[in-house]
């Protein structure tokens, strides 16, 4: 029997490798070196000092609002009111509707908008650049022009273990990192959720950092909310090496196969 036990070891390394820990997959666990956080308990948000820098190439939508109508029509492109009502929505499928209605800054950070040409926004935060812009407009008309400026959407990009991977918009404002993982697809099982990493854009500069979605402290992390232009990778476990397992159906079926191979090894063994 004893000859046997090297090869019953490596059945039993193999049986180790194909299962998961739970501990490894559930998100916003308390982890054993931080300070639990109980349910109902209020979780501040992180105070962030930085706001998004506009940049070359982001998509803006500039509107405008004035008591004269034929006032607020000549600061439009032909059709973009309508668009940004029900038809231009529908026409998209869902899909980035400023893409067709903002302004695209430029490469050297200019925006071109009617009657009052190229205004260099980038490197502003969004509320600077809509008091540049409502400088601009004030300068050239008397009667009261309302502007309003804003990114179009929350644009990002997740690569590695996402059902859905590519570029990805959410019309908000504001949106979580778990709104980004649930329009990406969940991660599956074979990702590395403690390690996922978040690619960020600053001013001038790329950052990358490292995210926990184990951790319910990320709930109070500074990067808890998803910036514009941010990239989200996910790397694959290392129980790729052993077999596929593209979803928990497909690693449950690996373990069983695994476990009925050492049993039927067991049974052979006895009876030798």
């Amino acid at each position: 029997m004893k000859k046997h036990y090297p090869r019953l070891f490596l059945c039993f390394m193999l049986l180790g490798s194909a299962c998961i820990s739970n501990k490894r997959i559930t998100y916003l666990q308390n982890l054993p070196d931080n300070e639990p956080i109980d349910l109902n308990t209020f979780i501040p948000y992180a105070e962030v000092d930085y706001e998004y820098i506009l940049q070359p190439f982001d998509i803006v939508d500039i509107d405008f609002a004035s008591s004269d109508e034929e006032l607020t029509k000549a600061f439009e492109f032909q059709g973009s009111r309508s668009m940004r009502g029900g038809g231009g929505m529908g026409m998209m499928g869902g899909g980035d509707m400023f893409f067709f209605t903002g302004y695209s800054i430029d490469k050297d950070g200019f925006v071109e908008l009617p009657r009052l040409g190229k205004i260099k926004i980038a490197g502003l935060t969004e509320e600077a650049a809509k008091k540049l812009v409502q400088e601009q407009i004030n300068v050239y008309f008397k009667e009261e022009v309302f502007v309003r400026l804003r990114t179009g959407g929350i644009r990002f990009t997740a690569l590695g273990e996402f059902s859905n991977t590519g570029v990805n918009v959410i019309l908000k404002n504001r949106a979580t990192i778990f709104d980004a993982l649930a329009l990406s697809g969940e991660s599956n099982i074979l990702a590395k959720k403690n390690q996922l990493f978040l690619i960020r854009q600053y001013d001038g500069g790329t950052k990358i950092h490292q995210i926990n979605l184990n951790d319910r402290q990320l709930l109070a992390s500074p990067f808890y909310f998803i910036q514009p232009n941010d990239i989200l990778y996910l790397e694959p476990m290392k129980i790729r090496q052993v077999g596929r397992a593209d979803n928990l159906s497909a690693s449950l079926q690996l373990s069983i196969g695994l476990i009925t191979s050492l049993l039927f090894f067991i049974v052979l063994f006895r009876g030798t």
